[in-house]
Formats: structure tokens, C-alpha cells, sequence
């Protein structure tokens, strides 16, 4: 049966996925919030059909943490769950995302027309420099600024492997950083097929205010976002022991292969 709804999640959520996208394309007439709605339309339906179809629920935990106006939001990125989950709290925000997503057709043009923030991962110092004058704009209008601090998606009990683009943007920016913390990829596994039954947690964390130095930023976000995460596993693993295999393959995977970020 698990696989079996997983089959059938999977086949809704892409088909909803597609049809929003063909269906939404007037609202790209009218800007970046009209695209915003389409976009937390879809994920509000997807976060529907993962409880309906597979019994996996979503929590939502520390929304009184979210500061209104400009703010960094970095969150742990362990499945795809989060990218539309996370839209619910952010009313006008861009994500840090690389450069060949705007070149995916269709999808890419609402990324273009919403404002993201898309970047060239290859040119390393350059790239951080353009992240910083891009976010200074989004955060002038009062905008939330997305970064994935360990650049791309990790999974559940691996070693963390956090970068330098959260820090560049805090320190050149000054605004204050939101932390958040997720179990997601216990249930929605990064290469994984199945859609695991279960309540899987979002947690945002109490606000890092500007000031820190960079080592000390850097220090104070790995910290506090990853003893967060481990309270989170041990709590999922506590209701569902089966979800260890997961930890397992995460606390073994860069011994397997090489991880490419």
C-alpha cells in the first residue's frame, strides 16, 4: 500500500504541478504576488495530497519566530517537500536558486517574472558578490531572501556541509536571519520514491540578529539549525522507529559517493 500511494502521489502532485503552471499563465501578466498566490495554490494543494493520499501531515512550528518585513530566511534542505511547503509564511520573498532553472521552459519564466534571485554557482567569490547586491535590492523592499545554507539538499543524519552564502549575506546585508529546522527528508527521502506516512515538522527558530562577525554567524546558524534537526529526527524516530534506515543512509552517504554541491 505505501508503495501503491506513493505511485499515486506522485502522479497527482507532478499532474497538479503542470496543469497550475498552464492554467497560471495569465498571472504573469500581473506581476510577482500574482504569481506568489499561484505559487502557494500549489502548494497548499500538494500539501493536501501528501496527508490525503500517503497520511504524512505537515506541523508548523515556531511561526511566531518570523519577523515581518526584510529577513534572511535560511532553512535545512533535505527534500523537495520544503520548497513548497515553506511557501505558506513567506508573502513576498526570492529564493537563491542556480541560474539553469530560469532556462527550464515554462517554470523558468515565472521564476523570472517573480524576482528570484538565480545565480551562476561557477564563479565562486563573483557569485557571492552577486547574491549580496541582488539581496540588498530584495531586501530594500521589504522582501525575505531564501538560502539553502548547505547550498543544496542533505540527507537526514549526514555530516553537515554548510557554505559561505548565508554568512556573506548576513554580514553585507544586515538584516536579521531566520533559522529554520525540518525532519522532512525522514519522509520524503532525496532520491527516494516512497512518501512515508508520518508528521513531519518545520520549525522556525528564534531570530539571529545582525551584529555577528562572520565566524561567529556561521558558527551560531550550523548549531543552532543542526541541534534543532537532531531533536526533530530523534522525535520522528521515536513515534516511528522504522524511520532509522533513513538516519542510517544518511550518516553513511558520503562514504558511498562523493557529494556533489
Amino acid at each position: 500500500m505505501l508503495a501503491t500511494r506513493s505511485l499515486l502521489f506522485n502522479a497527482l502532485f507532478y499532474l497538479n504541478l503542470v496543469v497550475l503552471m498552464i492554467v497560471g499563465l495569465p498571472t504573469m501578466l500581473f506581476g510577482r504576488k500574482a504569481v506568489f498566490a499561484l505559487a502557494r495554490l500549489w502548494g497548499a494543494i500538494s500539501v493536501w495530497l501528501l496527508e490525503a493520499i500517503c497520511g504524512l501531515k505537515l506541523e508548523y512550528r515556531g511561526v511566531e519566530n518570523i519577523p515581518p518585513g526584510a529577513v534572511l530566511i535560511a532553512a535545512k534542505h533535505q527534500s523537495f517537500l520544503e520548497t513548497f511547503a515553506l511557501l505558506k509564511y513567506a508573502p513576498d520573498f526570492a529564493i537563491i536558486l542556480k541560474r539553469q532553472l530560469t532556462y527550464v521552459p515554462l517554470f523558468g519564466l515565472y521564476l523570472i517574472v517573480s524576482q528570484q534571485i538565480a545565480i551562476d554557482r561557477g564563479r565562486g567569490r563573483q557569485a557571492l558578490q552577486q547574491i549580496t547586491a541582488a539581496a540588498k535590492t530584495v531586501f530594500a523592499a521589504g522582501r525575505q531572501v531564501f538560502i539553502y545554507p548547505e547550498g543544496t539538499r542533505r540527507v537526514p543524519g549526514a555530516p553537515p556541509k554548510y557554505k559561505q552564502g548565508a554568512a556573506a549575506l548576513y554580514a553585507g546585508t544586515g538584516v536579521p536571519c531566520l533559522p529554520v529546522a525540518v525532519n522532512t527528508g525522514l519522509f520524503w527521502r532525496r532520491h527516494g520514491f516512497l512518501r512515508r506516512p508520518g508528521v513531519a515538522v518545520i520549525e522556525y527558530l528564534p531570530v539571529i540578529a545582525p551584529g555577528l562577525d562572520r565566524d561567529a554567524f556561521s558558527e551560531r546558524l550550523e548549531s543552532t539549525i543542526e541541534t534543532a534537526c537532531a531533536r526533530l529526527n530523534a522525535e520522528a524516530l521515536a513515534k516511528d522507529p522504522q524511520l532509522a534506515d533513513a538516519l542510517a543512509d544518511g550518516a553513511n552517504s558520503d562514504a558511498k559517493a562523493p557529494h556533489s554541491a
